[in-house]
């Protein structure tokens, strides 16, 4: 049997009306310490999102997605967050916040191989349907 690693994840969620706390599921984020990985899927299901929303500006919040996974892949050098080592940036993603773009709260589990489990986690909670 491989050997199992602990990780962490939480879903990203858009919320179009804060005060309202109604959500879809957008992506997710997973951290596994001991493999040193971060991964972050996301999707902007917007037919789901403006039947929940009709008012919501879907480019604005596409950007807001890009922007999550940006810091989590650290691919924008100059954003002080995306340069940061990987646990801080899972962290500062998973920060509670009240705003469009939020998450989950932090979830636990094993694995053996931290991107199918990202894969296996986001079809799940967010391409289900």
């Amino acid at each position: 049997m491989p050997d199992m690693e602990s990780f962490e994840y939480a879903v990203i969620r858009i919320v179009p009306s804060v005060e309202r706390e109604e959500f879809i599921n957008a992506g997710v984020v997973l951290y596994c310490k001991s493999k040193r990985y971060l991964g972050i899927e996301v999707f902007l299901n917007e037919e789901l999102l403006k039947s929940l929303c009709p008012e919501a500006d879907t480019i604005v919040i596409q950007d807001y997605l890009n922007g999550f996974v940006n810091v989590a892949n650290g691919s924008n050098k100059k954003s002080p967050i995306a340069a940061l080592d990987i646990a801080s940036r899972f962290r500062w993603l998973t920060a509670v916040r009240s705003t469009i773009l939020q998450t989950s709260r932090i979830h636990t589990g094993l694995t053996d191989n931290p991107e199918a489990t990202l894969q296996k986690i986001f079809k799940e909670q967010v391409e289900r349907g």
